[in-house]
């Protein structure tokens, strides 16, 4: 058996300073596809039908794209920190954070059942099937969790091998793994508290952001932001304005991320918008509603939304989506995703990142929370 090859660099002329935010997300599909082209290569060398069956089938996830906005933050982050020149590390890192990203979407998808996943079936929905169409023996739906519990795991000891190759290769190197080391085991930990939640039925406000900045504040944007950061040697002042920038504009992304769950066009998510709501999943926007609803002494609205109430019809769907709105929560939360994209703005202000880089935060923002932040003249 071959030994496993190093993940490639990035290939001359797309490397050069000095790139946008955007040209980094475009950037780092070549450099996805190159590295999961080695991959592959090695699957097969392995076995073929462990290559075709399970590697090839993430690598389409991975394909499938994204919005990428971890390579976007994480290369925003480097220009803060003061990075220019060759920017290989940033979209290495970048490509790391996508196969990340794909070991938490296959996961992700097993615990909450969802059936779809970026316009196609989920990855154990498709393992699924294949072992019904194979005529294998035993459950498919049981043989599918199995398969891609593997294929997120293979997904995550590929991003392990690109980042710590990436470390391994720049100057700043331990500065970059330590705060991937922290962002793996923070992204874990806000999972099972996630999975508690709805095993416990909780609604607790509290709980609720806890889960949001755990699972999505700081692992969409903050470590992502700290991660580019680390690659420019930044020093401790500006990797804290970074992580509170990234802790607003992250929770801002989790919230969004809520109403889409409860009121998004699938057409546009790419998955169910009412999954949130038929696996009693917490969610802050949940969690407020029933605060409101039972200060209002709303209790029909109460009753609605209860943790142990959770709907199985698409009436009883569209009830919770009206109890929602009734309480002013659907509002509530509207708002607070303004307030948290105005406040990741002025903190990200003071990395004293050149008003350009300001400028695509901004950007990058607003496209994560769908809300344009205000400048500080413009709040005042």
């Amino acid at each position: 058996m071959p030994g496993l090859p190093p993940m490639v660099a990035p290939p001359a002329g797309i490397v050069d300073a000095p790139l946008t935010a955007s040209d980094a997300v475009n950037a780092v599909g070549t450099v996805l596809e190159q590295a999961l082209d080695e991959r592959l290569r090695f699957s097969h060398a392995v076995d073929p039908v462990f290559a075709r069956e399970l590697a090839d089938r993430l690598i389409a996830l991975v394909g499938r794209g994204g919005k990428r906005l971890r390579t976007a933050f994480t290369h925003c982050g480097w220009r803060a920190a003061g990075g220019s020149g060759d920017a290989s590390a940033v979209l290495r890192t970048g490509a790391a954070l996508e196969l990340l990203q794909a070991c938490a979407l296959v996961h992700d998808d097993v615990m909450d059942g969802s059936v779809q996943r970026r316009g196609a079936p989920a990855l154990h929905v498709e393992l699924a099937r294949a072992h019904w169409a194979s005529g294998m023996h035993g459950s498919a739906e049981a043989f599918g969790t199995s398969a891609a519990v593997l294929a997120g795991d293979l997904a995550l000891a590929w991003a392990d091998d690109l980042l710590t190759e990436t470390a391994l290769g720049t100057p700043h190197g331990s500065l970059l793994h330590g705060e991937w080391r922290a962002m793996r085991t923070e992204m874990v930990a806000g999972q099972y508290l996630d999975l508690r939640a709805q095993a416990t039925r909780s609604s607790g406000v509290d709980e609720a952001l806890t889960i949001a900045t755990l699972k999505s504040a700081l692992y969409t944007v903050a470590r992502p932001l700290a991660l580019g950061a680390s690659l420019a040697g930044a020093d401790a002042q500006v990797v804290a304005a970074l992580r509170a920038a990234g802790r607003c504009a992250g929770l801002a992304f989790q919230l969004r991320d809520d109403l889409l769950g409860a009121f998004g066009d699938p057409a546009l998510t790419g998955k169910p918008a009412d999954d949130d709501l038929r696996s009693g999943k917490l969610t802050y926007l949940l969690a407020v509603a029933l605060q409101l609803s039972d200060a209002a002494d709303d209790h029909q609205a109460a009753a609605t939304l209860a943790p142990d109430a959770v709907p199985r019809s698409e009436h009883a769907v569209q009830r919770v989506r009206a109890a929602l709105k009734r309480t002013g929560a659907r509002d509530l939360v509207e708002a607070r995703i303004g307030e948290l994209t105005d406040m990741s703005l002025g903190h990200f202000g003071r990395t004293g990142a050149p008003p350009a880089v300001q400028d695509e935060f901004s950007t990058l923002v607003q496209h994560a929370t769908g809300v344009r932040p205000r400048r500080a003249e413009e709040v005042a």
